[in-house]
């Protein structure tokens, strides 16, 4: 058994981990920025790049002492190097660069992407490659084909926004506040999701990706017409933007996307109504349905370690450079749209 110390920090979560190769998170902490963020209706890059440089080494301070261990116990340190906003990802790696030295351990870049995509084998030791997933986060959105680790196939992706995105600019539109995916959730309960017709962009066509721009603009019509109820336009939006991720599953599934295994992960797979849709979906077609617990979903640290456990052996060189963008299949065909996140 070896341990992995895990240092994520893309977005507006400072988070550190210790995992084992035996698939025991160890200790952890998540420092969560919303307070910060909260008065700007989103994420300050510079706000969470110095929240991100003043937390991370009494957090890694805090996870060494829980766990009685010291650097030197560490088989590894790995940390976010990509994508993300890049004064964030740069604190992170630098820090991780650091310990890297420090103790002489191995540093392992991890793609912040793969590590929301082997997250769910961290909890569930039964899941093997191949299996097809489903990747929703307020950045990214898309489904791939996960052959092993560093071997991803694209199948899909957004044209402009993701899924996640659209989340949070509902809540925005709604004024209900930030951070919004769990705000419209909570909200959508109290709604009927027929009550209003919203649009599903690309259902039912040829084309295999994803959009939600068009949802995301009729969402502010149908708000500032004045003749629905709030709690109705988010169960609305809500049940649209599900029916377009099953949609294009679907597709997916019937071209070339099956395999034993549909699993969920980033961010929007912390949502209850996405999870049963998906789980309901995945029973259609006779696959293993398999989703990380919701504290998992978001951005953490436990899925870094656990990616640099599954990465073990390499070892990436202290002048390794931070990504802003980092795709998982860089060899997928572009899709079209000038918003395409990769």
């Amino acid at each position: 058994m070896q341990v992995v110390l895990g240092i994520e920090s893309s977005c507006d979560e400072t988070a550190v981990a210790l995992v084992s190769t035996d698939r025991r998170i160890i200790a952890q902490r998540i420092a969560s920025q919303d307070e910060a963020h909260r008065p700007y209706g989103g994420v300050v890059p510079e706000i969470a790049a110095r929240a991100h440089a003043e937390r991370i080494a009494p957090m890694v301070a805090e996870v060494m002492d829980e766990a009685g261990m010291e650097l030197s116990d560490c088989a590894a340190i790995a940390a976010t190097a990509g994508p993300g906003l890049i004064g964030g990802v740069m604190v992170g790696l630098v820090s991780a660069k650091a310990l890297a030295m420090a103790s002489e351990a191995p540093l392992i870049a991890v793609n912040h992407l793969e590590g929301h995509a082997l997250s769910p084998r961290l909890v569930d030791a039964e899941l093997e490659f191949p299996y097809l997933l489903l990747l929703v986060s307020g950045g990214h959105c898309q489904i791939l084909r996960c052959e092993g680790v560093g071997q991803y196939r694209r199948l899909a992706t957004t044209i402009d926004d993701a899924v996640g995105e659209a989340f949070d600019k509902t809540a925005k539109i709604l004024g209900l506040g930030f951070p919004g995916g769990p705000a419209v959730e909570r909200l959508a309960r109290e709604g009927d999701p027929k009550a209003v017709p919203l649009p599903r962009p690309l259902v039912g066509g040829k084309e295999p990706h994803f959009s939600f721009a068009g949802l995301k603009s009729a969402v502010l019509r149908a708000h500032e017409s004045g003749q629905h109820a709030t709690a109705h336009i988010a169960a609305s939006f809500q049940q649209a933007a599900i029916d377009c991720l099953v949609d294009r599953l679907e597709r997916a599934i019937a071209n070339g996307g099956q395999a034993p295994a549909l699993v969920v992960a980033g961010g929007v797979a912390a949502n209850a109504s996405v999870r049963a849709a998906l789980e309901a979906l995945a029973q259609r077609h006779a696959m293993r349905f398999v989703a990380p617990p919701p504290r998992l979903c978001t951005d953490n640290a436990a899925m870094i370690a656990w990616a640099g456990c599954e990465r073990l052996g390499q070892s990436d060189p202290l002048d390794y450079k931070a990504r802003p963008r980092w795709p998982l299949d860089p060899d997928a065909e572009p899709a079209r749209g000038a918003g395409v996140k990769a």
